[in-house]
């Protein structure tokens, strides 16, 4: 076990907490003011770690906190003699959990990187249907001008949390029908939401992911979800996006650039959430 006094962890949750501001101050403030954004409220609606919660720093597995009291009581952590650390226990309750996102992330790894999706996966959420996803923001070609959009493309879609959203009407338009039981046969680098969740994973095993790892994921999402956006149906230049028309071969090579440098920029923080995972599973033994 690493032990840090309270001189050096307590400047690096200080840093963390602005590190945090700094990115989610302008959610908050929205939220207060009780206004909605299309973009981000993403982050913090289908993903369900709350601002107070990305905020709280973690240290991770193996490190124990000199004097952390603030920490004593928090799910997770057990007090030690030499301090406040993530509990053994805790570890052992969430080996399957652990286990299946080690899989996950090596599946994911192993798979070619496809580039071919175009973020149709927002067009077919509205396709044939009288109701959008984000009320007040117009679809940007229209109803059918919408439709004639995904009937004249393929839809590639290999993420399940995003296929499972398709209006009825487009599901039987994707390449292949998707299930959850084949996620780890289906799951690739490529994918927009495959990045994104890549924050999921690192949140839904804290306190024993770090902080550090967490935040740099969240900052991959966000970004990940302004690519989305960009290239989704919606009219989104009242909120300062200026979209990528994927309806043309000029928008569908500016989106494929676009998220081959996002899939680049995931490839190092899925195999650090994947090394994290194996260290953590070689502490819970056989």
């Amino acid at each position: 076990m690493n032990v840090l006094d309270a001189s050096e962890w307590i400047p690096r949750r200080d840093r963390h907490r602005a590190r945090v501001c700094a990115l989610i101050g302008p959610h908050v403030e929205r939220r207060d003011r009780g206004e909605s954004h299309p973009v981000n409220d993403f982050l913090f609606t289908y993903y369900s770690y709350r601002p107070n919660q990305l905020l709280r720093w973690h240290a991770g597995w193996g490190t124990v906190l000199a004097g952390g009291d603030e920490y004593a009581e928090l799910r997770g952590y057990h007090r030690t003699d030499a301090g406040v650390t993530v509990d053994p226990e805790f570890l052992r309750r969430r080996a399957d959990t652990v286990a299946f996102t080690a899989r996950l992330m090596e599946a994911t790894t192993a798979r070619p990187t496809h580039l071919s999706c175009f973020g149709l996966h927002e067009w077919a959420m509205v396709y044939r249907s009288e109701e959008v996803r984000h009320d007040g923001v117009p679809l940007r070609l229209g109803a059918g001008g919408t439709d004639s959009v995904v009937e004249s493309l393929q839809l590639r879609c290999t993420h399940y949390d995003a296929y499972r959203f398709f209006t009825p009407a487009a599901e039987p338009r994707n390449s292949v029908p998707l299930t959850r039981a084949d996620q780890l046969g289906r799951e690739q680098p490529g994918c927009l939401h495959a990045s994104m969740d890549l924050y999921k994973f690192c949140y839904k095993l804290a306190p024993m992911i770090d902080s550090d790892l967490t935040v740099d994921c969240f900052e991959l999402a966000l970004a990940a979800r302004e690519l989305d956006m960009r290239a989704s149906p919606y009219d989104l230049s009242g909120y300062g996006y200026t979209p990528i028309p994927i309806e043309t071969p000029h928008g569908r090579a500016e989106y494929v650039r676009e998220q081959a440098a996002l899939a680049a920029r995931a490839a190092p923080l899925r195999a650090a959430l994947h090394d994290r995972c194996r260290r953590l599973l070689a502490a819970v033994g056989p």
